[in-house]
């Protein structure tokens, strides 16, 4: 016989759930369970239960009360914690998803809603093509931004459907892993096996991949610009408030899709979050170097970035004349051009954005020696009653400090002061047409930031000077082998600045069919009429006019990278003990403590001299510890403080990246760095 206990009093009913289409097969089903079923056995159970035939290799139990997966098929109900009251709901684990790219393109794809976010993006990355997908993550628009778009949008029509680039039928979406295929991880040239050539750049990675050469172009180059009103609808934030609002819907790469409320079909913005563009290479990277292009096009565009009036004429004539009208060119679509690829190859060193490191060059330095700047330049200080006053001094930029002296006889004696630049704000104030060449020092000291402003005389002595401040900021010197690639870099801008005036320009028949104000901010386009804005771009064009179209998107990216506001994401915190709210800016070496209500930066702390940090789940506080015994400590008003603590582990993630290494990432240290114990 057997007993009661053994038999009958263990077994309970479950009511589970299951998502199929089969209409005349209903949707609930009771199984008896005991608590020591495995997972997978109530999987067994269920589908035998619901007699239909057909592939459930990709389901898994949803549990809805705990808002959680249950992919340990090996775990009992029991270790689980599933009770008769649980509900159980038997889903497709990859399901639909619309993605809406940095270049404004939407595709639907099928995406794991139950792996990591940070894996999910890997998949979709690998659909894509795009190389380095850790640098890119999934952002939900928020409420905020969608505000006034829903209001122009009241009397418009839905976007039409072929405006969607349907991938459904991609490796990721059939719920496989995606085919590493072509995907060449040792960096080795990829050639076509029928004609003999180097495949198409990152064209045919897959094999088996959707992404036909036809879809690869509309992902791979740009496409004219949206009219002049589609722009006015689009969100534009005003002021640092409004910039945090960008950032507060960053989805917690350590949690699934699903766990984190987004629902089949929803539509997610595709972004690069962490603005350490690694290893461009126009060999692999079209897709990758066009999309980054895309998110810093719109990005000026929609004044998300500020900039003066020179760079965005130099922004417009890149994108205007170059990009787009090369992009719609016969030539430009073929983007196996060996010769365009050589002709970039030297200018990718200038254009790596790394953490705290530079390019590595095989020339040993002469550590013995370190070089050193001197040269008179003019030092402003603000005084009060907003009076400046101007005085030239000798200046001595060593390691990296700069002293300066009265006079140059007085160099050997003590200086009138010195100024440590390790940890400084470097902000350009540069007009070329004026012969303006200054640069903003803020310097960090005990009460806040240390105003400093230079003055230098022409384009050489700014680029030299500058490229030291900005190593300084870092840490280095002047011996370090980035340098001169630094003075080439501010140099070569400039020199994208500097308006060389055409009389034929007036006369060229292309500007009738250019619209102006499709290539620059509204702001420029309520200040200039039409008529002058083609004139100026123009202008600044023809210092671009001979570089080919990745070169040309090479150095919008390089332009962009060069811009004082570059790189920074706000967010909108209150610091323990302040009765006040500030902004904070994340960089991807850095942190800035900025006034809301002027703009100004207060403090800079950079993750070089960052000791730890930790959250405190509870109050949802961040709390920081530097050098030197400095501690900080804020809670986030605009955002989730996950956000915050995922950003700074992922930069210092990716300063962990290195050439040498294959690119097979360390999943498990991200997550340890950006997770949290929560």
């Amino acid at each position: 016989m057997v007993s009661s206990s053994e038999y009958g009093s263990h077994i309970w009913e479950l009511l589970l759930r299951v998502d199929h289409q089969h209409e005349n097969v209903p949707k609930e089903f009771p199984v008896a369970v005991t608590g020591d079923l495995h997972v997978g056995g109530l999987m067994l159970k269920l589908v035998e239960q619901i007699k239909i035939a057909q592939d459930w290799s990709d389901y898994a139990f949803w549990w809805e009360q705990k808002n959680c997966w249950l992919l340990k098929t090996h775990w009992t109900l029991d270790k689980c914690g599933v009770q008769a009251d649980a509900k159980l709901f038997f889903t497709t684990q990859h399901k639909m998803l619309r993605l809406r790219l940095p270049n404004m393109k939407t595709v639907r794809l099928k995406v794991s809603f139950s792996s990591m976010v940070f894996k999910a993006v890997s998949d979709i990355c690998k659909t894509l093509n795009i190389r380095r997908s850790e640098e890119l993550s999934l952002l939900k628009q928020s409420e905020g931004t969608l505000k006034k778009k829903k209001k122009k949008d009241k009397n418009s029509k839905e976007p039409a459907t072929e405006d969607i680039l349907n991938l459904c039928n991609s490796p990721v979406s059939s719920g496989l892993p995606a085919n590493t295929g072509l995907y060449s991880k040792t960096m080795t040239p990829v050639y076509d096996p029928v004609s003999g050539s180097p495949a198409s750049s990152t064209i045919t990675w897959f094999s088996d991949s959707s992404l036909t050469e036809q879809n690869c172009s509309i992902l791979a180059l740009s496409h004219p610009n949206c009219s002049p009103e589609t722009l006015a609808e689009m969100y534009q934030p005003r002021t640092l408030a409004d910039k945090a609002k960008l950032n507060s819907g960053w989805l917690d790469s350590s949690r699934s899709l699903m766990e984190q409320g987004i629902l089949e079909d929803d539509q997610l913005l595709l972004r690069f979050k962490y603005y350490t563009f690694f290893d461009l290479n126009p060999k692999y990277d079209a897709v990758r170097i066009n999309q980054i292009y895309e998110q810093a096009r719109w990005a000026i565009l929609l004044e998300e970035i500020d900039c003066t009036e020179e760079e965005m004429l130099i922004f417009a004539a890149l994108q205007a004349y170059h990009v787009s009208k090369l992009s719609l060119s016969s030539e430009a679509q073929d983007f196996t051009c060996e010769s365009e690829v050589d002709e970039v190859e030297a200018a990718l060193s200038n254009l790596e954005v790394t953490l705290e490191g530079g390019n590595k060059s095989n020339i040993l330095e002469d550590i013995t020696d370190i070089p050193k700047l001197a040269d008179y330049l003019k030092l402003v200080r603000p005084k009060k009653l907003s009076l400046k006053a101007v005085k030239a001094y000798w200046f001595v930029f060593r390691d990296t400090s700069i002293s300066y002296f009265k006079t140059k006889e007085s160099a050997q004696g003590e200086p009138v002061e010195k100024l440590n630049l390790k940890g400084c704000e470097v902000v350009p104030d540069v007009n070329v047409a004026a012969k303006k060449f200054g640069i903003k020092l803020l310097i960090p000291v005990a009460d806040g930031m240390n105003e400093v402003y230079l003055r230098c005389d022409n384009e050489d002595q700014y680029a030299r000077w500058m490229a030291a401040c900005v190593l300084a900021s870092k840490g280095r010197t002047m011996a370090d082998s980035s340098y001169q690639p630094e003075v080439q870099k501010i140099l070569s801008f400039l020199q994208m600045k500097n308006r060389t005036v055409c009389s034929q320009t007036a006369s060229e028949p292309e500007n009738v069919d250019m619209k102006p104000e499709c290539f620059v901010s509204p702001r420029y386009t309520k200040k200039f009429k039409a008529k002058q804005l083609t004139t100026r771009i123009l202008e600044a064009h023809q210092n671009v006019s001979q570089m080919s179209l990745v070169e040309a998107k090479l150095r919008f990216i390089q332009a962009w990278q060069s811009l004082p506001e570059f790189g920074l994401s706000y967010y909108i915190v209150r610091f323990k003990g302040s009765k006040k709210d500030d902004v904070l800016g994340v960089s991807y070496n850095r942190l800035i403590r900025i006034d809301m209500a002027t703009g100004d930066p207060i403090t800079t702390w950079r993750f070089s001299n960052m000791k730890q940090w930790n959250v405190n789940w509870e109050i949802r506080q961040v709390a920081i510890e530097f050098d030197q015994n400095v501690s900080i400590a804020f809670t986030c008003l605009s955002a989730d403080c996950k956000i915050i603590h995922e950003y700074i582990g992922g930069y210092i993630f990716l300063s962990t990246r290195s050439k040498d290494h294959n690119e097979t990432l360390d999943e498990e240290l991200f997550h340890k760095l950006t997770g949290g114990q929560e």
